[in-house]
């Protein structure tokens, strides 16, 4: 027993895989699914026709063996008249027998007949109404598939637009002004470490004592020129 419920529940495992594989196949292939289902429909009204066309041929039979016996019930009881009337009593009761047994069974056919034809038209209005689901089907089909289509390309659409976006070309100089910003900045670090460096300022004071020096000399040379100019006036 054990077993035997062991691959009972493998076997339903497997369906439920095979169930889903088949679900995400026909989700990526609708026409497929469609078409699938069109095509169970398809032979579903075809078998029925066939049952049909047996209900059909049935009620036919049935009428025509109705309209025979109803023929030969006339006869009979044509028979049965003149049976009667030459007096010919052992005939008249072989053809009462007869008559009866037809009626009886013109009534059984009749009956027969009135549920073969109500067969045959609920028959037809399946039929009918199988045909129209199919016809349906097909238009659903279509336009679904055309609707798939339709999203698809917009879809389509869309990423070529967003690959033609001017965000994506802006975001692609980024890097490029960071660059640029970021050799600024070690260009201007530069410059800043070297007006800090201890050397280049010794350079800059020394530059500016010869400056001080320099004018100091000049200070010196004015007083005496302006000394000289006034001892030539005093003499």
């Amino acid at each position: 027993m054990s077993d035997i419920s062991f691959f009972s529940r493998v076997g339903n495992l497997f369906k439920g895989f095979m169930s889903l594989w088949i679900q995400d196949v026909e989700k990526e292939h609708p026409e497929i699914a469609y078409q699938n289902r069109i095509d169970a429909m398809v032979s579903k009204y075809a078998k029925l026709k066939d049952v049909t066309a047996a209900v059909l041929r049935r009620r036919e039979d049935i009428d025509s063996c109705l309209n025979k016996q109803g023929e030969e019930l006339k006869r009979v009881a044509a028979d049965l008249e003149a049976a009667v009337a030459t007096g010919q009593d052992d005939l008249a009761v072989v053809l009462i027998q007869k008559k009866e047994a037809l009626e009886a069974s013109i009534a059984s056919l009749s009956v027969e007949f009135e549920q073969s034809r109500r067969d045959a038209e609920e028959a037809k209005s399946s039929l009918n109404s199988m045909k129209a689901e199919i016809a349906k089907l097909k238009d659903e089909r279509d336009s679904m598939l055309a609707k798939l289509q339709s999203a698809q390309a917009r879809i389509q659409i869309q990423d070529q637009l967003e690959g033609l976006s001017v965000e994506a070309d802006v975001r692609a100089l980024d890097n490029v002004r960071e660059h640029i910003n970021n050799t600024a900045a070690r260009a201007k670090l530069g410059a800043e470490l070297a007006d800090s460096d201890l050397d280049n300022k010794l350079a800059q004071l020394r530059v500016s004592s010869g400056a001080i020096s320099a004018r100091a000399t000049l200070e010196k040379l004015k007083e005496a020129q302006a000394a000289k100019a006034a001892g030539s006036k005093t003499l």
